[in-house]
């Protein structure tokens, strides 16, 4: 347990719904004292960050983000057990004033734990756009614990917030908070309470422990199953579902929910007005959530993206291409004066600057894309969007909250596998891991606008829209696939806010894009660095052959794939080498072909024009969408799934799904007459 004295650093913990503002208000107190590692036992990752204010310090833990505390998703119970268990000196519960009532569900079951609790009403300034008027006051009376206004992304009442955490330090953390459950649940609650024992509560409130035994959490449950000598408390807990039942026809843990929102609805209209949703907001949703014309809408929006991302990106494009050119010219002559080596020149000027640079080339698009998917999520249609998943992804046998990590799997399969956290069901879980995959991530679109750019210029935006579409249906097909394999789990609703339309914030998307976009660059400077030298490395030896040699090391290796890839049409060992280094990372694809076609970023589109026909590429294109994911999508797999069996099944799907579409496009483009 954690001391609450103040001679020891005091452990303050973030608590709050997702999208409440937990992150900005953790780094607002943290600043760049922060690192992330593991939660002991588990993958989910841990948010830790240092404190350091008018020389008093205290360690911040920003936990998971969770609706509610209950032991179904792996983050809620990692944020409920640390609570409880490791007894943070403070927690902060982060509310967002314009979801008040909604959020107040988590508030009051933090009240139930006993948490030392400080509320932060975090987003005042939206709540004031829209004309929200909050009792502060008034809210913290009713609840008992200090409460803050903050808007954390502008550091509004950050300084006041801390000062109220300092405050909290040391006091006792019971505050005598209890929701009236009604006669019948009390008076079980009561009975069940007074059979616990201390070690099996565990320094935990025997109030607490009884209700979530009436709630049949599974955690709890399975401590009961067990705990040794717990017969009477069984017997007990048996009778008091079944009494509770009969009596008010709805099962307990239904009645307790129940109760715990209404409190949390009661107190926020005794606090706030309601928020003025503007009629625009009405209006627009009518139709973007239209049973049928939304989903029209949808693909309409998303085509729009592409459309809108490589006509503004092209002329960033082409500077961008002359740029390195001119630098790749100049380190050459440069070199070439010095009177190195041709070995020394060759790696730096065709190697790093070729490989490399033909692969930062294609910066403008992936920024532009992720510009305007954060255009999207500030305007709040990517809301829309996972809601009307919903629907979609039950057809297939999954719980439409397994969407939202297939969205974010665009930006990067491991950030999308990662989110699968936050299901409650196992199956849910791991079927979604298997599929994420197959979306297409912002790795891959360096090589869909290198072929595009290369044989359809005109319909660039066409060509990217119709991979990405592919990637999505192929994921939702094998989703049902699975589906269909493994135990259907529980069913559950899907809650989700929807943000009122608001014009975005350009700096928030600004650093938005960049936090997205900056793996890119990071990658190019060292993985796809490395990797590129190692290519280059390789096709230069043995000594004597030369990057376009078919007998250099890389070329034998590409020459042992190339027969298998000839029926997909594109049967050469730089394609078979390109696709074996793509594995590693999908820029590389880019970069190897720029070092073994020896033209470096310059040539390349001409070089692949020359070796290449359109219905070999879109084949190919195909065969990068969906064949092996790169080595770390791979072992976050192993990881989140805890089997290489799973990695290795991911492994050997997606390598003979991506060859047999390839082929299939290919022949069947030939059988139509495309060749």
């Amino acid at each position: 347990m954690m001391s609450t004295t103040m001679q020891t650093t005091p452990t303050i913990a973030i608590a709050g719904n997702p999208n409440s503002g937990k992150t900005a208000l953790f780094n607002a107190m943290t600043g760049a004292r922060q690192h992330v590692a593991n939660w002991p036992g588990v993958t989910v990752e841990k948010k830790e960050g240092t404190l350091i204010k008018d020389g008093r310090t205290a360690q911040v833990v920003d936990l998971p983000g969770t609706y509610a505390f209950s032991s179904r998703a792996i983050d809620e119970t990692i944020a409920r057990d640390f609570i409880l268990l490791e007894e943070p000196d403070v927690v902060i519960n982060v509310v967002d004033a314009t979801n008040l009532e909604r959020n107040l569900y988590l508030t009051v079951q933090l009240l139930e734990m006993d948490a030392p609790l400080v509320m932060a009403l975090n987003m005042m300034d939206e709540a004031e756009d829209l004309g929200l008027e909050i009792d502060v006051p008034g809210l913290s009376a009713a609840l008992g614990v200090p409460v803050v206004p903050t808007a954390a992304v502008w550091r509004r009442g950050i300084d006041a917030l801390i000062e109220a955490a300092f405050a909290r330090v040391g006091k006792p953390r019971g505050q005598g908070f209890r929701i009236d459950y009604g006669p019948v649940i009390e008076d079980r609650i009561a009975r069940l309470a007074e059979i616990l024992t201390p070690g099996f509560c565990r320094g935990r409130s025997p109030r607490w422990v009884a209700t979530k035994l009436l709630e049949q959490d599974s955690d709890i449950l399975k401590e009961l199953d067990s705990f040794g000598n717990m017969t009477a408390l069984k017997s007990e807990l048996a009778g008091a579902l079944a009494a509770i039942r009969d009596a008010a026809g709805k099962e307990a843990a239904d009645l307790i929910t129940e109760k715990r929102y209404e409190l949390a609805a009661k107190i926020a209209k005794s606090v706030a007005s309601e928020p003025e949703v503007p009629r625009s907001s009405h209006v627009i949703d009518r139709f973007a959530l239209h049973p049928w014309l939304a989903y029209p809408i949808f693909f309409g929006v998303i085509w729009a993206i592409f459309q809108i991302t490589f006509t503004l990106s092209e002329p960033l494009t082409e500077a961008a291409g002359s740029l390195i050119e001119l630098v790749g010219s100049a380190v050459g002559d440069f070199l070439t004066g010095m009177g190195l080596p041709d070995l020394i020149t060759g790696l730096v000027a065709d190697g790093i600057l070729g490989g490399v640079g033909a692969v930062l080339e294609f910066a403008p698009p992936i920024f532009m894309l992720f510009l305007m998917i954060s255009l999207l999520e500030d305007v709040g249609y990517m809301a829309r969007a996972a809601l009307l998943s919903d629907r979609l992804m039950r057809a297939i046998g999954l719980h439409g909250k397994a969407f939202i990590p297939m969205i974010l799997g665009f930006g990067c399969n491991v950030t999308g596998i990662l989110a699968t956290r936050t299901l409650e069901s196992r199956r849910d879980r791991l079927i979604t891991i298997l599929v994420n995959p197959l979306m297409s991530c912002a790795a891959r679109l360096p090589v869909y606008v290198l072929f595009a750019t290369a044989f359809f210029s005109s319909h660039r935006g066409l060509v990217v829209f119709s991979l990405y579409l592919l990637g999505i249906l192929l994921a939702l097909a094998a989703a049902k696939v699975l589906s269909l394999f493994l135990q259907e789990g529980e069913a559950a609703s899907f809650v989700l806010e929807l943000p009122p339309y608001r014009l975005p914030r350009l700096s928030g998307v600004l650093i938005q894009t960049w936090e997205r976009g900056k793996e890119f660059i990071h990658r190019a400077g060292t993985v796809i660095l490395t990797a590129v030298v190692v290519v280059w490395a390789l096709s230069n030896l043995p000594p004597g052959t030369g990057p376009d040699s078919p007998y250099s090391l890389v070329g034998r290796i590409g020459s042992l794939l190339a027969p298998i890839l000839r029926p997909a049409g594109f049967g050469t060992w730089q394609a078979g080498a390109a696709l074996l280094f793509g594995a590693i990372a999908k820029e590389l694809i880019v970069g190897t072909l720029a070092v073994l076609y020896g033209t470096g970023d310059v040539g390349l589109i001409a070089a692949i024009r020359a070796n290449w026909t359109p219905l070999s590429a879109y084949a190919f294109l195909v065969m990068s969408l969906v064949y092996i994911p790169c080595v770390a999508t791979i072992a976050t797999i192993r990881a989140e799934t805890g089997s290489r069996k799973w990695a290795a099944v991911t492994v050997a799907y997606t390598l003979l799904l991506g060859w047999i579409l390839a082929v299939i496009v290919y022949q069947g483009g030939r059988l139509l007459g495309f060749a």
